[in-house]
């Protein structure tokens, strides 16, 4: 379950990547859609951390990284880090699952990096409300 798209090889299209993750296919186009036209981000299609990660779309703002998104089979991981003052912000409007994912983050300097599993709708709102601190 959640298999990651890990052939180095073969460079997945964007459309593959849809198709991977199944019934959530249309949410991953939906948020990567989303970045682009919200916060003008430029995507590319990356194998950025080795063979863990898998391919994943880099979200980009003058050059500067504000997410990944990884397909997965059934979902997607988007990946991001913010700091504590930007979770601390938002903590109380999010859902119980986001709010495991904010308090399980891996710690880097003031803040830290969370790996956020979409695997339904209502996962969507709390990690557009995390993204828009990222790339506001």
């Amino acid at each position: 379950m959640y298999e990651r798209m890990l052939n180095k090889q073969e460079q997945p299209q964007y459309n593959e990547m849809c198709m991977h993750c199944k019934e959530c296919g249309e949410l991953f186009a939906g948020l990567n859609t989303w970045l682009m036209e919200t916060f003008a981000t430029h995507q590319d299609i990356t194998f950025p951390y080795g063979n863990h990660y898998g391919w994943g779309i880099a979200h980009r703002k003058r050059n500067k990284l504000m997410c990944n998104v990884f397909p997965e089979a059934g979902a997607f991981t988007v990946m991001l880090r913010l700091s504590d003052t930007q979770f601390a912000s938002v903590y109380e409007q999010l859902q119980p699952y986001a709010k495991e994912y904010v308090d399980n983050r891996y710690p880097c300097g003031n803040g830290g990096w969370i790996h956020y599993r979409v695997c339904e709708e209502a996962h969507m709102e709390d990690i557009q409300r995390l993204l828009f601190l990222r790339c506001d």
